[in-house]
This record gives structure tokens, sequence and C-alpha cells, in this order.
């Protein structure tokens, strides 16, 4: 919906699945189409990271949500040491601010996003993505120096982000960093559109909670539950795909994929 206010349009409803919408002198009419119905399966990784926070999705604001996901994750693993909260940007600002307000504990930006560099996990080799979290991620020691911190991202997928960032933010003299993911862990290949085809490439799918802490770096790492992501959401939870966290697709299984 973002695209559509920056044009100055006037929201009147989503267009349904299997729904044409023909606009004439006459108005307004509905056409939809003589297929068999299938349940709705929203993408929850739209509300973790994909889309923009100023969207409206199914009529529930992304910002919301995703400032909601803070709030829950800021009850679920609190982090009594710390003494600043900080969020990786850009996805994960949102549910840092939640997480501080719920808390108690104050928010920092204390890393500067070069907004010319675009996703990392999604780019094809482990070089260029190391080298786009290099380029893309700066903290500022002046803030850090001295301090327990709890930093708060959107999601671990390969790894990468996470590995160099609390690198990044130990180095500027921070104390220790505590890590704290708005998500459940993404174990799952997305046979829907979105590069991660291999349960090898996802950290969580080959790690415990516990290795993955050690292999990024962390104090501490801690995620939020699939049961909290839904709630936060506010869908109905049969109507929301979580295949990447759950492995339960709409069709077909984990190991062949969906049937497309």
């Amino acid at each position: 919906t973002c695209a559509l206010n920056l044009v100055g349009a006037t929201t009147i409803r989503e267009v349904e699945p299997g729904e044409v919408i023909i606009f004439s002198q006459d108005g307004m009419n509905s056409l939809p189409i003589p297929v068999e119905a299938k349940r709705r399966f929203l993408c929850s990784f739209e509300f973790v990271y994909f889309a923009r926070p100023d969207s409206v999705i199914a009529g529930k604001t992304v910002y919301g949500t995703r400032r909601e996901l803070g709030r829950r994750l800021a009850m679920r693993s609190p982090c009594g040491d710390a003494n600043l909260i900080t969020g990786i940007p850009d996805s994960g600002t949102i549910a840092a601010l939640g997480f501080a307000e719920k808390c108690g504990i104050p928010y920092e930006q204390t890393v500067v996003r070069n907004r010319y560099v675009g996703r990392t996990f999604i780019e094809p080799t482990p070089r260029v993505r190391e080298l786009g979290v290099k380029i893309q991620l700066n903290p500022i020691s002046a803030v850090l120096a001295g301090l327990n911190v709890v930093a708060v991202d959107d999601s671990i997928v390969r790894g990468s982000t996470s590995r160099r960032m609390i690198s990044l933010i130990k180095a500027c003299g921070a104390n220790q960093v505590h890590l704290r993911i708005s998500s459940p862990p993404v174990r799952f290949p997305c046979y829907y559109g979105i590069d991660t085809p291999s349960r090898v490439e996802l950290a969580a799918a080959r790690m415990s909670l516990r290795q993955l802490e050690q292999e990024v770096g962390a104090d501490s790492l801690e995620y939020i539950t699939e049961e909290d992501l839904l709630e936060a959401i506010g869908l109905p939870p049969d109507e929301v795909c979580t295949a990447c966290f759950s492995g339960e697709y709409m069709e077909g299984g984990e190991d062949n994929g969906p049937e497309l």
C-alpha cells in the first residue's frame, strides 16, 4: 500500500484471490474467476522483513506488527545486564524500539546503514554476502564503548550479517553483545520465490541455539516463538505461511517442496 500512498491513491479494499476488478463508467464491478478456492496463505516473512514498514497487509500495519514483535521478544527473552538497546538497520530497528519500550532500557541508533547496498542474504555467494555486510553497516564507536548491548535483528538466515555485526560492535568497545531475533529460527527452505533453496545454507537448520550463539559471537542469543509471531500479526493462523520456520507447507512437504 505504500506505493499507492505516494501517488495519492485512495485505498478502497484489497483485490481478493481469484478476483478481477473492472472499472467503467458504471462504477466498479467484481468478477470472480471460476476456480476452486484454496485457503489464503500470506507470507509471515513479509511482516518480519520484506514489506516496507509503512505498508498495510490484509488490514494489518507492518510497523505495528514489528513493534509488537519487539515487545513480545522483550517479555520472552529480557536481558537484565543490558544498558543499551540497538537495532540492526533497517528491518531490525522497529522491533528494537518495541523491545526498548517494554524493558525500559534506552534505545540508541548505533549502526549506520549504507543505503546503496541491497539485501545481503540473497546474494549468490558467501564472499559477495560478506563484502556486502562489510560495506553496508557501520557501528558508531562513541555510543557503544563500555556498554552491554542488546542488538535486535529481524532474522538469521545464513548468519553472515549477525556474525559480522557482532564482531564490529565488540570492536567498537562494547563489553557484551546480546542478540535478540524478532522471528523464529529459519530452518526450512522457501519454495515460493525467496533465495533459500537448501537447508544446508540455513544457519539455524545446521546448528543448535547454543552452537549458533557461539558461531555469531553473541554473549546470548534468543528468538521469538512462532506463537508470538502469529499473535503479533493478528490474522487467523491457518491463513499465514510459516513454512520457513515450521516446515509446514501449503502443499507438498519439506523434502520435495510444494507442488506448484
